[in-house]
């Protein structure tokens, strides 16, 4: 009996909030109000890439990011244009995004020179939290940019 009262008491010692991404979390660089047709395009804006959460989203499990998303966008939509939404850096980095629908999308190397790039065909209306992330615990220097064009 005092080995399992060891183990129950062990167990409530144990923290049990795991850090993951905060869709809630408020913008580390704020947030973008586009609508259909925004000018300029692409839009771009400077961060610094990066975090110590794992990414662990379904099919995204790759890259470290912070809690709070680094970006909101807000996209006002018919939903018949496309949204790229890519990263250019000097360092390889990744990104996550959590889509309108609550859905979660990742890329990689995809726009090229270890950049990566999502292409939301018909995107919807909606709030689109977008994180970029790193490999290891380095920042990088990174401008995300969104746009109705295709970039490539």
């Amino acid at each position: 009996m005092p080995r399992l009262l060891l183990l129950a008491l062990a167990l409530l010692l144990v923290p049990t909030t795991l850090q993951a991404q905060d869709v809630g979390g408020s913008p580390t660089y704020g947030d973008l109000q586009l609508e259909e047709g925004f000018q300029p395009d692409p839009n771009s804006t400077s961060l610094t890439a990066g975090g110590s959460i794992e990414v662990n989203k379904g099919a995204c499990t790759y890259g470290f990011v912070a809690e709070a998303p680094d970006v909101d966008l807000y996209y006002s939509t018919s939903g018949d244009s496309p949204l790229y939404i890519y990263v250019e850096s000097e360092g390889d980095v990744t990104l996550l995004v959590s889509k309108p629908d609550a859905s979660w999308v990742c890329d990689d190397d995809s726009f090229g020179n270890s950049d990566p790039i999502l292409v939301i065909p018909n995107a919807p209306d909606g709030l689109y939290n977008i994180w970029i992330g790193t490999y290891g615990d380095e920042m990088q220097s990174a401008t995300l940019h969104v746009s109705e064009i295709d970039p490539r």
